[in-house]
């Protein structure tokens, strides 16, 4: 049942108190649920979008680097799920291995820990059968160092609110309640966390006290209420000194050249495609494992996209259509989430050529239109996005790689207070030289592979000399908030350990990629749903010793 905190009878105790409702926290709950277990979620906002959303508001050290927290963050029903693209890919092997890339960085788990929840995660990110792989029969690569396989899964209904409403309305076992904002977790001697103070939309406060207490309130929240409570016991967590709210990490994305394909096939094989597994998918090209040891690469994919749609030069009615689509004030952020509607358009755009494009090429701008309309909002397989084919076979080759993990890239409690006086966050998100050049190596090893194969060439935007520069002119993210409160195999090399458990509080729970050691080249979210159905399948276990010591408590 889904109600205001102010509207709901007062629950003083329960089992589990989850903290936020994005896809970590509706997952959860609904798994927990599945195994006869109830739940609490904590919303700090309402079904839409509202004044909670200042509550994120946060010092950023560097704006050129990270995006702005009202489009990084959702303060709402949903949480980031409202942001979200979907797409939905696990993490591969290689990002479970040591690498020396990633020195320091060591994930406590392998991956198949985590695997055999990536069903339950596509299940609940609704994304389809869990087939991330789809080879093409007339197209046979010279050798291994890269494949063109592949795939990324499109969600059909991104907002886990609206994708899981009626299992949340209907549900005896699970409780949300909105506007209730967590400020702080009160920690007994023992470390536990006897209780979290809520605070509702009036600016009451009230305590809620549980067995146990999982935070899936996404990277920077989370990592932000774990300092607060650092505050009032500074040796917990690792200490002022230890790895909280270090690590911070994103992704390197951009384009720096073009991809020009020998013939149609690659047309073909790069167009979003219904797989027959209940969603889109799109083939990406990656290197092998062995390729990224060998050259000290990071986890990087490719794929092709069409040119910038803002640059009315394109010529094409399809892409100047969508650019006007997008710049529409109202209908602009309604259509795709504000942070990649600002990377496609950048600053206003000039309206009069793109005009002339739609007009020019009237006719297959409205065949265009009418076909994306019909896929992206009526159809039950929601396309994620448009590929334009061009008679030129050229396009832009985009690029998705990892972050290197560095201490000195955290976020810290800032001096200034909300509005319920809790102290925002200080981001410093920071990138290295040394990840521009290891993403312009790949650039160089894809280029050759692609020429020896004979299946297309690559043509930079800009001299050699200058591809590490334009790299790195584009290192800038926000809304994936990686490796804040890290996994370990033991405290002096993690937050919590490989059951998500916090080293420091035998209770308290992190659900978010705030605990992904590495960034890995996947977007985040199908992977943060598996952490959290592999959570709800450990809490739910009759052994699990949080359960065990509050029950002995009750007992005696």
């Amino acid at each position: 049942m889904i109600r205001d905190l102010l509207d709901a009878p007062q629950v003083s105790s329960c089992e589990t108190c989850i903290i936020g409702s994005g896809p970590a926290g509706i997952t959860l709950a609904l798994e927990l649920a599945r195994h006869g277990r109830s739940s609490l979620v904590l919303e700090s906002g309402d079904r839409a979008a509202g004044p909670a959303q200042d509550l994120s508001g946060a010092e950023i050290v560097d704006p050129a680097t990270h995006d702005d927290m009202s489009i990084a963050v959702a303060r709402r029903l949903g949480g980031a799920s409202n942001l979200w693209g979907g797409r939905s890919m696990p993490l591969d092997r290689v990002d479970f291995s040591p690498r020396a890339y990633c020195a320091g960085a060591r994930w406590p788990i392998s991956y198949s820990d985590l695997a055999p929840f990536y069903k339950t995660a596509c299940s609940y990110t609704t994304c389809g059968a869990p087939v991330f792989e789809a080879p093409t029969p007339d197209i046979v690569a010279a050798d291994d160092d890269f494949s063109f396989t592949s795939v990324e899964r499109a969600s059909n209904k991104p907002k886990f609110q609206k994708a899981h409403d009626a299992a949340l309305a209907v549900s005896q076992l699970v409780e949300i309640r909105l506007n209730a904002t967590v400020v702080d977790l009160e920690l007994d001697e023992n470390g536990r966390v006897a209780a979290a103070m809520v605070v509702a939309r009036d600016g009451s406060r009230r305590k809620v006290a549980a067995d146990r207490f999982v935070i899936a309130a996404g990277g920077l929240e989370t990592t932000r209420l774990l300092l607060v409570a650092q505050r009032r016991r500074p040796a917990a967590f690792g200490g002022p000194d230890g790895l909280l709210g270090r690590y911070y990490m994103g992704h390197i994305i951009g384009e720096i050249a073009d991809i020009v394909f020998a013939d149609d096939r690659f047309d073909r094989a790069f167009d979003f495609l219904k797989d027959g597994a209940g969603s889109y998918v799109r083939r990406r090209i990656v290197p092998s494992a062995e390729l990224q040891e060998a050259h000290v690469l990071p986890n990087i994919c490719f794929w092709p996209v069409v040119p910038p749609i803002a640059d009315p030069r394109h010529r094409s009615g399809a892409l100047s259509a969508v650019a006007l689509a997008l710049s529409t004030p109202v209908l602009g952020p309604a259509l795709i989430p504000e942070a990649i509607r600002i990377r496609h358009l950048g600053g206003r755009i000039d309206l009069a050529p793109h005009l002339r494009n739609v007009i020019a090429d009237a006719p297959r701008t409205a065949a265009f239109l009418a076909r994306f309309v019909r896929e992206r909002y009526i159809s039950a397989q929601r396309i994620p996005g448009y590929f334009v084919r061009n008679r030129a076979r050229r396009y832009g080759l985009s690029y998705h790689s990892e972050q290197s993990p560095r201490a000195d890239s955290r976020v810290t409690l800032s001096d200034c207070l909300d509005r319920f006086g809790t102290p925002r966050l200080r981001i410093d998100l920071r990138f290295s030289r040394e990840d521009a050049e290891a993403v312009a190596r790949a650039h160089r090893l894809l280029a050759g592979w692609l020429a020896k194969t004979g299946m297309a060439r690559v043509e930079y935007r800009q001299a050699d000399e200058d591809m590490v520069a334009a790299i790195a002119r584009r290192m800038s993210h926000g809304t994936h908030q990686i490796g804040t409160a890290r996994m370990g195999a033991s405290p002096a090399e993690g937050v919590v350990d490989r059951d998500l458990r916090c080293f420091h509080a035998p209770n308290l729970y992190v659900a978010s990629s705030a605990v992904f050691p590495t960034s890995g080249q996947a977007n985040p979210t199908l992977s943060i749903v598996a952490f959290a159905a592999r959570l709800a399948a450990h809490l739910a276990r009759a052994d699990d010793p949080a359960r065990l010591t509050t029950a002995s408590a009750h007992a005696s």
